[in-house]
């Protein structure tokens, strides 16, 4: 069709779009009875006016009028100016808006949850095992009111919902294909039961890494009671399975503060069950019991801690003389630190900043607070993904190796007005206060990666002045009078146990190291541990890597006698002296 032509259409086009003004049905007709009307052309027949239309002839969405649907064959629109713009180049978005008219007539319901939090929910539930059912019950009746039995008629458990146990076993059973070291210890030790009497009482994040961990301390002769180290981490569905296996389970999502500490204290206060060793994160199962049962705690025949803050406590109660059990520090063994720490974290830092903010990295000015392990995992993810990374520390040679890592050393006050990103994984508190907070720019993102949530200020928010709106599941924005708002992830909590799932192949490293610990610490020979707190042995260290090199058919190379000799090393092990971190 020539370019002529094609005026002369548009001409054509222009006279009916005028009588429609006046009389729309004349119009019509007129339409109708044309006998030089052509149909719209078919794609890819090179209509000219299809595939470049004119932006001045096009109709702007805020400009429509829809008219009677009947009229000129379907759809017709009048712009501002009076002309009418036929629907037959609109079909697509036609169909879309009839769609989205479509999306808006579902029914929402009316109370806690709005419709941007059910739509955030769905969408968690498209990419996060961790929250496939957590969050999308209907039922906001707090699990503490319910009366709930498993199968078997046990109700020795408080949980969200029993009827998930389906749902969690499978994710227990794809867990377990990557958790070879604890499967291997199962079936190695299984037969000789090194827990048999062993009584654990545990408070960790609940999830399906742990549940496989649960079930192997019980096929190993232990009886497990546990609850949650963190509001927002258990995996309700794992938390389900595990009551139905029988496990006496006292954790869901989003419990409050007082669901917490009665969770703990409704896993260790039990009629005629006297725990007698403890596995903690963070330190507060063993901070309530040492509190609220010091009689208990003193029977307690071993602790053992994983994280930075509980390993502090136990450091601090070692130190006033008031730490009567022996205890291991699992976060310090060189299987935690070097794989857990790094290698989890280095991985699990964007899934969990993806899942919530949906937020692109590359260009983007983050700071990250402390370079340990977690904070080197941290860095070197985000430096991969293109963005301007700068690192807080504290400890001079972890400075020095930022700096030899690429990364600008710089203090929080520095950078805090032009940052993008905030990340806090140094395990301290108060690390980002109110100050801080109050000067950073517009939507910038605020999160901690360290176990405890008292490295972000988040009490100091909770005033008056400042608003607080939820917008997805985890997702706070807190808005300053001024409209200035910034996005807090996971109320300052771990991001992403909270937010996101980790890697299941590094938790089957610790998990691994935890058993080991318990079986070590039980079976030992009175003397052998003191009122003290202990490294994990450094030939443990090495079984726990060994158990997991078969699955990247990995082949160790062996020590002649003669390098063994020279070395002053036995042929098998250890390899690395005590003091090695």
């Amino acid at each position: 069709m020539s370019v002529q032509v094609v005026a002369a259409k548009m001409a054509e086009v222009e006279l009916k779009d005028n009588l429609a003004r006046n009389d729309p049905h004349e119009a019509g007709s007129s339409a109708a009875a044309s006998p030089t009307a052509e149909p719209p052309a078919k794609a890819g027949e090179g209509s000219l006016g299809l595939l470049t239309p004119n932006p001045a002839k096009m109709p702007q969405a805020s400009a429509m009028k829809r008219l009677d649907p009947q009229q000129n064959g379907g759809e017709a629109f009048v712009n501002r100016d009076g002309t009418v713009a036929e629907a037959p180049r609109m079909k697509k978005q036609i169909q879309f808006a009839d769609q989205k008219q479509e999306f808006n007539k579902r029914p929402s319901k009316i109370g806690r949850r709005s419709l941007s939090r059910s739509i955030s929910q769905s969408s968690t539930d498209s990419y996060s095992s961790a929250a496939s059912y957590t969050d999308s019950s209907d039922d906001e009746t707090s699990p503490r009111d319910k009366q709930q039995k498993n199968s078997k008629g046990n109700g020795d458990f408080c949980i969200k919902n029993i009827k998930q146990a389906d749902f969690g076993r499978r994710e227990i059973e794809i867990a377990e294909q990557e958790m070879p070291a604890l499967m291997a210890l199962r079936k190695r030790a299984q037969g000789e039961k090194p827990l048999a009497g062993a009584k654990v009482v545990g408070c960790t994040h609940i999830t399906a890494q742990t549940a496989v961990l649960m079930e192997t301390l019980s096929a190993l002769g232990a009886q497990c009671r546990w609850a949650a180290c963190n509001i927002y981490s258990t995996q309700n569905e794992v938390a389900a399975a595990l009551a139905e296996g029988g496990f006496s389970v006292f954790a869901w999502k989003g419990e409050s503060e007082d669901d917490f500490w009665w969770c703990i204290d409704r896993c260790v206060n039990v009629e005629g069950w006297q725990p007698n060793m403890i596995l903690d994160d963070g330190g507060d199962l063993t901070h309530w019991i040492y509190k609220k049962y010091p009689n208990m705690f003193k029977k307690i025949k071993g602790i053992v801690e994983e994280s930075v803050t509980g390993v502090h406590r136990l450091y601090q109660l070692s130190k006033a003389g008031k730490l009567c059990v022996p205890a291991m520090n699992v976060n310090d063994s060189v299987t935690k630190q070097k794989f857990d720490n790094l290698y989890c974290c280095r991985e699990s830092i964007l899934d969990g900043l993806k899942r919530t903010t949906d937020v692109m990295f590359g260009g983007k000015q983050v700071v990250v607070c402390g370079y340990g392990e977690v904070g080197k995992g941290c860095c070197a993810a985000l430096k991969a993904m293109g963005s301007i990374v700068y690192v807080t520390e504290i400890d001079p040679i972890c400075a020095l190796q930022a700096c030899m890592d690429g990364f600008r050393l710089v203090k929080l006050n520095e950078v805090i007005r032009q940052v993008d990103i905030v990340i806090t994984c140094t395990g301290n508190k108060n690390v980002v206060v109110r100050e801080y907070l109050d000067r950073m720019k517009n939507g910038c993102i605020v999160c901690n990666m360290g176990h405890s949530n008292t490295e972000i200020d988040v009490a100091s928010l909770r005033t008056p002045e400042l608003t607080w709106e939820r917008v997805r599941s985890q997702v706070d924005h807190v808005i300053w009078p001024d409209g200035k708002r910034i996005v807090l992830l996971a109320e300052g909590r771990l991001l992403n146990l909270s937010c996101s799932t980790v890697p299941t192949f590094v938790l089957s490293i610790t998990a691994t190291t935890q058993a080991l610990a318990l079986i070590e610490l039980y079976n030992a020979p009175e003397g052998r541990y003191k009122q003290d707190v202990y490294l994990l042995p450094k030939k443990m260290d090495e079984y726990v890597a060994s158990l997991h090199l078969p699955t990247f058919d990995a082949h160790l190379t062996e020590l002649t006698d003669e390098q063994a000799k020279y070395l002053g090393l036995n042929k098998n092990g250890p390899f690395k002296p005590n003091y090695y971190r």
